[in-house]
């Protein structure tokens, strides 16, 4: 069921046994709470799910965040979306009961975007992420400790947007900050993928959440 309460319309659904962990879908531009939902059992059988709308409208199309052009972020709303995301994390895992050490991201450009966010300017709010097609977001100073939080980044090699070059840039900024970080390429461009969807399931299931 959708909810429009604890600031953020979003689903959620509880996990299916204790041990499963909740995932925390963040669509890309255009997208909404109930894009992601169909692929979670592919995903992660079992898991729970939050999944907010992104709050920001780009001519009408909801995002997490602002950006001044294609690749180039409002950096000053970036920060404050982030933080605004963490509190209802904070919130949803007090209502819904869920342990948030459990909760894992899995975003798809902008929302691959605003969980690198929360890894880089909120480390708590997480216990893990998959970013699709991410780029960097912010590079804060000092860099956080990630102590070892499991990160996945699938990107593609003919991406437009997202360049070799700027996927290794992000790699390196959350490996310095302490983060367990794994890299796969895909041989497509920017567009979410089911061999995106395989990878991203199999390495959920191999973590222990």
């Amino acid at each position: 069921m959708t909810k429009t309460d604890l600031d953020f319309v979003h689903v959620y659904q509880p996990p299916s046994t204790p041990s499963a962990p909740v995932l925390l879908l963040l669509h890309g531009t255009g997208g909404n709470e109930r894009d992601f939902l169909p692929m979670a059992e592919e995903l992660y059988p079992g898991a729970g799910v939050l999944s907010p709308r992104g709050k920001v409208l780009e001519r009408g199309m909801p995002r997490f965040f602002r950006r001044l052009a294609e690749g180039v972020f409002d950096l000053e709303d970036l920060k404050f979306r982030t933080r605004e995301l963490a509190a209802f994390l904070r919130d949803a895992a007090a209502t819904y009961g869920f342990d948030q050490s459990k909760l894992t991201a899995v975003g798809f450009s902008n929302g691959a975007n605003i969980a690198g966010s929360l890894l880089l300017l909120s480390p708590k709010s997480l216990g893990g992420a998959v970013l699709i097609r991410a780029m960097v977001p912010i590079v804060p100073d000092p860099l956080p400790q990630l102590a070892d939080v499991p990160v996945l980044i699938v990107n593609g090699r003919q991406d437009p947007y997202v360049s070799p070059d700027q996927t290794d840039t992000l790699v390196d900024l959350l490996r310095r900050s302490g983060a367990d970080v794994t890299l796969t390429w895909q041989p497509g461009g920017h567009g979410l993928t089911e061999p995106d969807i395989v990878e991203a399931g199999r390495w959920l299931t191999s973590h222990r959440w």
